[in-house]
C-alpha cells in the first residue's frame, strides 16, 4: 500500500515539472503518451477489472449498473475539467488572469481518489498473495501511465492561468493526493470485505470512468480516422504490455 501512495505522489509531483522541458505548445510527445497511456488503461480494464470483479460478486448484473455510473460520472467531471484528465490544456481563454480554476481542481481529485480507491492490497488484508494482488500492481501501472499526461496537462493549465511555478505546483498537489487518499481510506475500509458491495461499486465505478477516457483518448488521437504510425505503435505498444501482464499470472 505504502509503495502505491508514494509512486502515484511521485508521478504526478515529478510530471508536473515536465512543463519546463516540453513547452505546452508542442504536445507531440503528449499525444503519443496519451495512445500508449489510452491502450494500456482499455485493455486492463477488459482483461483484468472487469473480470476481477464480475467473478467475485454474487450478483454479476448489480456490475453493470455501476459501470454505466462511472461512464457518465466521467462524462459529468469533464463538464469542469475540460478533459484535462485526457490531456486537453485550454491555456488562452483565462491566460494570466491570475485565478484559480477550483471546479477543474475538485473534478480531477475527484477522478484521482476513485482511481486510487481500487488499488486494494488483497494480500495485506488476508495475509497471502494471489491473483489479485498481481492485479494489484497491473492497474497501478495503468493509474501511473495515465497521471502523466493528466498532471502535464493541469500543470501548463495552472502555470498559464497563475504565471508563477511555485504557486501552480502547490495547487496541483492537490491533484498529487487524491490517489493516495483514495488508496488509504479504501484499504482500510475495505480490510474486513475486500470483496463486498462497496469493492463492487468502487471498481464498477472506475471500470467505467476507464473505460470513458481510454476510448475518449484513442479516438481524439485519431481524428477523422487519419492514419499516424508513430500513434498506431504507441497504441500498439500499450496494448501489448498490458497483454504481457497477463500472461505474467
Amino acid at each position: 500500500m505504502l509503495f502505491a501512495i508514494v509512486v502515484l505522489f511521485l508521478t504526478v509531483v515529478l510530471s508536473g515539472f515536465l512543463v519546463k522541458v516540453f513547452p505546452p505548445a508542442n504536445s507531440k510527445w503528449l499525444k503519443l503518451a496519451l495512445a500508449f497511456s489510452g491502450a494500456y488503461l482499455f485493455t486492463i480494464t477488459i482483461i483484468h477489472l472487469l473480470p476481477d470483479v464480475l467473478l467475485s460478486n454474487s450478483d454479476p448484473h448489480a456490475v453493470g449498473y455501476w459501470v454505466l455510473a462511472g461512464f457518465f460520472l466521467q462524462l459529468v467531471l469533464e463538464l469542469f475539467s475540460h478533459g484535462v484528465e485526457h490531456g486537453h490544456i485550454h491555456t488562452h481563454q483565462h491566460e494570466n488572469d491570475n485565478t484559480v480554476p477550483f471546479l477543474l481542481l475538485g473534478s480531477l481529485f475527484v477522478h484521482s481518489f476513485l482511481e486510487g480507491s481500487i488499488l486494494v492490497d488483497h494480500g495485506t488484508a488476508h495475509g497471502h498473495h494471489d491473483d489479485g494482488d498481481n492485479n494489484f500492481y497491473t492497474v497501478l501501472l495503468g493509474v501511473a501511465l495515465h497521471h502523466v499526461p493528466a498532471a502535464f496537462a493541469l500543470m501548463s493549465v495552472l502555470l498559464s492561468r497563475i504565471g508563477d511555478f511555485r504557486k501552480a505546483f502547490l495547487w496541483l498537489l492537490i491533484f498529487a493526493v487524491g490517489a493516495p487518499l483514495g488508496i488509504i481510506v479504501s484499504n482500510y475500509m475495505l480490510a474486513e470485505a475486500p470483496n463486498g458491495a462497496l469493492y463492487t461499486a468502487l471498481t464498477g465505478l472506475v471500470a467505467g470512468n476507464f473505460l470513458h477516457i481510454s476510448t475518449t483518448i484513442l479516438f481524439e488521437t485519431s481524428p477523422d480516422h487519419h492514419f499516424n504510425r508513430n500513434k498506431l505503435v504507441a497504441t500498439l505498444l500499450g496494448l501489448g504490455l498490458a497483454l504481457m501482464s497477463n500472461i505474467a499470472h
